[in-house]
Formats: structure tokens, C-alpha cells, sequence
């Protein structure tokens, strides 16, 4: 359930990807990697902006107890999140986006053949991540990255 006292999150990342020309940045692609930078932060919410080119993507992953949303501006992401001892695919075009709670844990890819573009919003600001592995259908840490040090 949304607390009517902390703006909801998808609608945060709304407004960001509505008015990328207010973006402190422009959004680039990195051949090498995703590309992001940090938009806006608040004393209740951080957002950013990735770019995914085609084949691009994330580790599974949680959000070290940051609730958060995502939003694709352009192109088609793919999110997998676990469920039954497996990863189900969830397709997110372009204007489509879900909000996700600090338990979280997902990967995220450019599985289409344009580049895309999403904004991400997290509450609180993103402290560490923890990349998992998923064998034998459960969850096992793999690495904690921390902010500051790994982005």
C-alpha cells in the first residue's frame, strides 16, 4: 500500500522521463556498458537515468532495502524476477514501469534491437546491492557492492 505522505515513486519517475531536458545530463550509450548518472536527490529519493543499448544488462540484484520504480522512456526492457525457483521475463515497452518493494530482487536487460532508456527512483537513496546467484532454484549472495566504490 502507496503512504499518502511520500510521493509515489513511478509517478516521480514520470515526471523526470517527461522533461528530459531538464536532465542535469543528456543521456548517452556506452558500447562497453550501461550507461548512467544520478538525475535528482532529495532527503526522501534519488533518481537516475540508464541507457541500455541492445543486449545490455544488469546482474540479478536487489536493492539493499531501497523500495523503489523504474519507468522505460524508450525502447523495450525486459525484467526477470524470481518466482517459483525461476526467472520469469516481464516486457516493459516504452511508457510502461512498476514499483517494487525493499525485498526486491531482479535483472534487467535490453533484449530488443533498439537502444532504450529508463529512469529509476529509490527510497531511500541506494546505500548497496547485492548481486545474487540462482542455482537449484534458490537465491545465493554472490558480491555486496557499496555507493561511492562500485557506482
Amino acid at each position: 500500500m502507496l503512504d499518502p505522505r511520500q510521493p509515489d515513486l513511478l509517478a516521480v519517475a514520470r515526471s523526470w522521463a517527461a522533461a528530459p531536458g531538464r536532465w542535469p545530463v543528456p543521456p548517452r550509450f556506452d558500447p562497453i556498458s550501461r550507461w548512467y548518472a544520478r538525475l535528482d536527490h532529495t532527503a526522501d529519493h534519488e533518481v537516475w537515468a540508464l541507457s541500455w543499448l541492445p543486449g545490455q544488462g544488469t546482474d540479478l540484484h536487489d536493492h539493499g532495502g531501497s523500495s523503489g520504480a523504474f519507468l522505460v522512456l524508450a525502447g523495450v526492457l525486459t525484467e526477470e524476477t524470481v518466482s517459483g525457483g525461476r526467472l520469469r521475463p516481464h516486457h516493459l515497452a516504452a511508457g510502461s514501469g512498476r514499483r517494487f518493494g525493499p525485498r526486491h530482487v531482479h535483472v534487467v536487460t535490453n533484449r530488443g534491437d533498439e537502444p532504450a532508456v529508463s529512469v529509476h527512483v529509490y527510497r531511500p537513496a541506494l546505500r548497496r546491492m547485492t548481486r545474487y546467484l540462482l542455482a537449484d532454484g534458490r537465491l545465493r549472495a554472490a558480491e555486496v557492492a557499496e555507493a561511492g566504490v562500485a557506482w
